[in-house]
C-alpha cells in the first residue's frame, strides 16, 4: 500500500491535475490563478468560511437547506427563493446522480431533456457540464454563501470546476462518500482521490482563499452510533488538515435522543480539536453541522413537521454552528380548522418523541464521556493499525471491521456491528462486531439495551433494530412492540 497521510508533492499533484482536467471539455476553462482572483473579489457575505467563523464566535446556529435542479436559470430561481423567502443563512447546490458517478454524457442528456420538457429531468445540478461560467452565474446572482453537496467517490473534476466557479464550501470525504454511497470502490482509491480534493483546497488556502471543507456526517443516516460517525469525521478532518485545509466543518446526523444528540455535537467539536491539535495543525478552525433526521418520516405532513421541529430544537440546544434542514411547509394568514388540526398533530409528534426522555446536567455529562471514550477507542485503534498513519489506518480499520458503518452498501464494509435504541431512545451497540471498545463500554451498551428489553418483555434481538428503523415513520422514536405506547 503506497497510501500515506502526507501532503501530495506539488509536482505529483500537477501531473495528476493535467489528467483530471481532461475528463470533460469544461475542465479546459479552469485557470487556478484567475479562479483565486475571482474568489478574492467576492464580498465577505458570500464566503462560507467567514460566515461560519462569525457564527461560531457569536454562538448562533445557521440554517441551510438542500436543493438542486438541472438548469442554471431554475437553480438561480430556486436558491433566490430559499434565500429571500426561506431566510436561509447558507445555501446548497446539490449535484445530480450522473455527475456523482462521473457519467457526464448522461448528465448532458439530462440537461437537454430538461430544456425540452420544461422541468428538471435530473435530481440535482450538473456542475461539471455547466462549467466554470455556469457556476459563476449562481454565485453572482445570490447574496449568500453556496456549498456543493453531492456524494461522489471521485470528485476531483467536480471540485476543480466548483472552486473555479466560485463555490466557497465543499462537502464529502474519502470514507463518508464511499462506504455509504458506493458498492465496489476500494477505500485506498477514494482516500487518495479525496487527498487531491483537499490538496487543491490547500492550494487556494495558501493563496489567501479559505474554502470550507465538510466531511459528510450522517453516513448511512440510520441508527449510526455517535462514536462511529465521530471517528469518520475526525479521520477525514485529519486527512484534510494534512493537505493544507484550514476551515473544516465536522458533522453529525440526528439520532433522536435529546441528551445523546446534544452530547454528540459538543463532543464532536471537542474531539476534532483534540486530534487536530495532536497532529500539529493548531491553525485549523473547526465548526459543526447538525443534520436533521435522515431516516424515514411520517407520511402525515403535520407529524413530519414535528420531526423537523424537534431537529431544529436539538440543533439550537447543542449549539451546532449550522443545521441542515429538511422540508416543512409553512402556513400563513388566518389558520383554518385543518391547519389547527395539523398544529395539534405536530405537537403530539414532538411530545411523543420526548415521552421517554429526560435532560439533566448529570446524564448529559455521562453521555458525553461515553461518546468520548468510544470515539477515542476507535480512533486510537486506527492510528495503531496504520503505525501512526491515519490514512493507512483508516483503510485497515475498514478491512478489519474496526470502522463498521451500519447498513452501508459497500462490499468493503464489514457490516457486523448492529445498533439499537435503549429505553430512552439513545442509540447503543447491540452487536459490536470487531469494534475495539473497552469491556466496560460494551457492558454499558448491552445493559442499556437489556433494560429496554425488560420493559418491552422481549429478548434483545435484531427485531429491535428493524422496529427502530421504522419507528419515526410511525410516530415514535423507540420501536416498541405493537400495542405498547
Amino acid at each position: 500500500m503506497d497510501l500515506q497521510n502526507k501532503r501530495i508533492p506539488d509536482q505529483e499533484f500537477y501531473k495528476i491535475r493535467e489528467e483530471v482536467l481532461q475528463q470533460w471539455p469544461t475542465g479546459k476553462a479552469v485557470n487556478l490563478d484567475e479562479a483565486i482572483a475571482y474568489h478574492k473579489s467576492l464580498p465577505d457575505k458570500k464566503v462560507f468560511s467567514k460566515k461560519l467563523i462569525d457564527a461560531k464566535n457569536r454562538g448562533v446556529t445557521l440554517i441551510q437547506p438542500r436543493a438542486g435542479v438541472a438548469l442554471i436559470k431554475d437553480q438561480i430561481e430556486l436558491l433566490t427563493y430559499l434565500q429571500n423567502k426561506g431566510e436561509a443563512d447558507l445555501l446548497p447546490t446539490t449535484i445530480d446522480s450522473y455527475t456523482r458517478q462521473n457519467r457526464y454524457e448522461e448528465a448532458e442528456t439530462g440537461i437537454r431533456e430538461s430544456f425540452k420538457e420544461g422541468r428538471s429531468m435530473l435530481n440535482g445540478f450538473p456542475a461539471v457540464n455547466h462549467g466554470v461560467a455556469g457556476c459563476r452565474q449562481l454565485i453572482d446572482s445570490l447574496d449568500t454563501p453556496i456549498q456543493v453537496r453531492h456524494g461522489t467517490p471521485d470528485a476531483r473534476l467536480l471540485t476543480e470546476i466548483a472552486y473555479a466557479g466560485g463555490f466557497t464550501s465543499y462537502e464529502g470525504g474519502g470514507i463518508s462518500y464511499n462506504l455509504p454511497y458506493a458498492k465496489n470502490v476500494p477505500m485506498e482509491r477514494t482516500i487518495r482521490d479525496w487527498q487531491y480534493v483537499d490538496r487543491l483546497t490547500g492550494l487556494y488556502e495558501e493563496a489567501g482563499v479559505s474554502i470550507n471543507r465538510e466531511p459528510y456526517g450522517p453516513l448511512t443516516g440510520t441508527l449510526v452510533p455517535p462514536c462511529v460517525s465521530h471517528a469518520v469525521a475526525v479521520i477525514e478532518a485529519l486527512l484534510a488538515a494534512e493537505q493544507g485545509v484550514k476551515n473544516i466543518t465536522v458533522g453529525y446526523g440526528q439520532c433522536g435522543n435529546l441528551v445523546q444528540d446534544v452530547a454528540a455535537i459538543r463532543t464532536l467539536e471537542e474531539l476534532a480539536d483534540e486530534y487536530i491539535e495532536k497532529s500539529g495543525h493548531s491553525d485549523v478552525v473547526i465548526t459543526t453541522v447538525f443534520h436533521q433526521w435522515m431516516g424515514g418520516f411520517p407520511q402525515d405532513e403535520a407529524k413530519a413537521f414535528g420531526v423537523i421541529s424537534w431537529g431544529s430544537a436539538t440543533a439550537a440546544l447543542s449549539k451546532a454552528t449550522k443545521v441542515i434542514v429538511k422540508t416543512p411547509h409553512e402556513a400563513a394568514g388566518v389558520p383554518t380548522m385543518e391547519a389547527n388540526a395539523q398544529g395539534l398533530r405536530c405537537t403530539k409528534q414532538v411530545i411523543s418523541m420526548l415521552a421517554d426522555q429526560t435532560c439533566t446536567a448529570a446524564n448529559l455529562e455521562q453521555e458525553k464521556e461515553v461518546i468520548r471514550r468510544e470515539t477515542r477507542a476507535l480512533l486510537d485503534k486506527c492510528f495503531e493499525l496504520g503505525n501512526g498513519d491515519i490514512a493507512v489506518g483508516a483503510v485497515r480499520a475498514v478491512q478489519a471491521g474496526v470502522l463498521d458503518i451500519p447498513f452501508a452498501p459497500s462490499r468493503f464494509n464489514a457490516g457486523k456491528m448492529l445498533p439499537a435504541r435503549d429505553n430512552t431512545g439513545a442509540i447503543r451497540i447491540l452487536e459490536p462486531g470487531n469494534m475495539p471498545l473497552p469491556k466496560d463500554m460494551l457492558d454499558f451498551n448491552r445493559a442499556m439495551i437489556e433494560e429496554r428489553a425488560k420493559v418491552e418483555k422481549r429478548k434483545a434481538s435484531f427485531q429491535m433494530v428493524i422496529d427502530d428503523i421504522y419507528a419515526i415513520s410511525k410516530g415514535r422514536l423507540v420501536g416498541r412492540p405493537q400495542g405498547m405506547r
